[in-house]
């Protein structure tokens, strides 16, 4: 018999297709997503870890699974998840957080791309996966997950990936990678806005917007239209400045604008740190579907930086995403695609009031933790 928790989680990988011809011989795949989602939330960072989490555990998971032939061993996942069919496990993945994600109406969907560089084989030739991202800035929630051989398919695979969501009213940041016209005509056609980063991918794009800001300088920065907003932060030993600058632009004002669908607005932001009493700087120039709005467009900046520090970095440190040498067929891209639901599941959950690691090593140590946990996102 299933507990309510454990069903859940069956019924939104109950259509993945089970690789084994024998089933009735082997552990039912419900069971094996549940204890290896519930093993990574509480910990668990690979097979081994997983079937340590299940064995030590398995009264708590007796209570919620028949679980007729006890734990599976680290092997069993292993093989079994290595057979899986990527596409139904990220399809059946994206349509779960469709139902407990919140409207991205009025928010920043930053994408950008991550190597799993532990995934790589060398002996068999095997490239480290490379996965895309879709990442809701101001709820720290994964939408998205899209693999691809390399980093240098990113460009026509982010298409692809805007197709799966909808952006209404939503506000997509890209990086210099994806200053293509292709990719701001796709994040149009969803309903949302766009601000892309402009590098030297780009040349005369680039040296338009160069010349246009060197000139507001020269002026002081004194001219109809723009806006400026500077901000400054402290902590840990640095301090760092951003200058912002918004200017209203149509794709009639330069031939280097004409391609670009929807164009509203441009901009430039000076970057300056200062560590150890050791100044860098940094200057960022892009273009954008929005209206020239230096506050708005400032905070969607910020969230689209802050993906660093808020999704890759915790799944390498909290995560240890790029320790992982699962190798083996499609385990490395299911197993990243679980790390993403758990760290989903401990972002939305407030009966714990600790970090993200810390939430892991309590519900790793205390099953009562476990329990709301997963009593309080299964409400949602």
């Amino acid at each position: 018999m299933l507990s309510p928790i454990a069903t859940v989680v069956y019924k939104h990988f109950e259509e993945i297709t089970d690789p084994r011809l024998n089933r009735g011989l082997n552990h039912d795949l419900g069971e094996m997503m549940f204890v290896a989602l519930t093993a990574a939330l509480a910990g668990a960072d690979s097979w081994a870890d997983v079937e340590r989490f299940g064995t030590s555990h398995q009264d708590w998971f007796a209570k919620h699974l028949p679980l007729e032939n006890g734990i599976p061993s680290h092997d069993t996942f292993s093989r079994v998840f290595a057979r899986l069919d990527s596409g139904e496990f990220l399809t059946a993945m994206h349509r779960w957080i469709d139902e407990f994600s919140d409207s991205l109406r009025g928010q920043g969907v930053a994408i950008d791309g991550k190597t799993l560089r532990g995934s790589h084989d060398a002996r068999h030739g095997q490239s480290p996966l490379h996965t895309i991202t879709a990442f809701a800035c101001g709820t720290r929630t994964v939408l998205r997950q899209m693999s691809v051989p390399d980093k240098s398919n990113e460009i026509p695979a982010v298409p692809l990936l805007l197709q799966m969501l909808d952006l209404v009213d939503a506000t997509v940041t890209l990086d210099a990678m994806h200053c293509q016209v292709e990719t701001a005509q796709a994040v149009l056609d969803r309903g949302g806005d766009y601000i892309v980063t402009v590098k030297g991918n780009q040349p005369s794009l680039h040296e338009y917007l160069m010349d246009r800001f060197e000139g507001c300088a020269e002026r002081d920065f004194e001219e109809e239209g723009l806006r400026r907003l500077v901000t400054l932060d402290k902590g840990h030993g640095r301090k760092e400045r951003r200058s912002y600058y918004v200017l209203g632009a149509s794709k009639k004002e330069a031939d280097a604008l004409c391609r670009w669908p929807g164009l509203r607005s441009i901009g430039m932001v000076i970057r300056q740190r200062w560590i150890k009493g050791a100044e860098q700087t940094e200057t960022t120039l892009f273009v954008s579907s929005r209206e020239p709005k230096v506050r708005e467009t400032a905070r969607l900046l910020r969230g689209h930086w802050g993906i660093e520090n808020s999704l890759h970095y915790v799944l390498d440190v909290t995560f240890a995403e790029d320790a992982s040498r699962i190798r083996k067929g499609s385990g490395p891209e299911v197993t990243a695609g679980i790390r993403r639901l758990a760290l989903n599941i401990l972002q939305r959950d407030t009966t714990v009031r600790d970090n993200l690691r810390g939430k892991r090593l309590r519900a790793g140590w205390d099953e009562s933790v476990l329990d709301r946990i997963y009593a309080a996102f299964s409400k949602n």
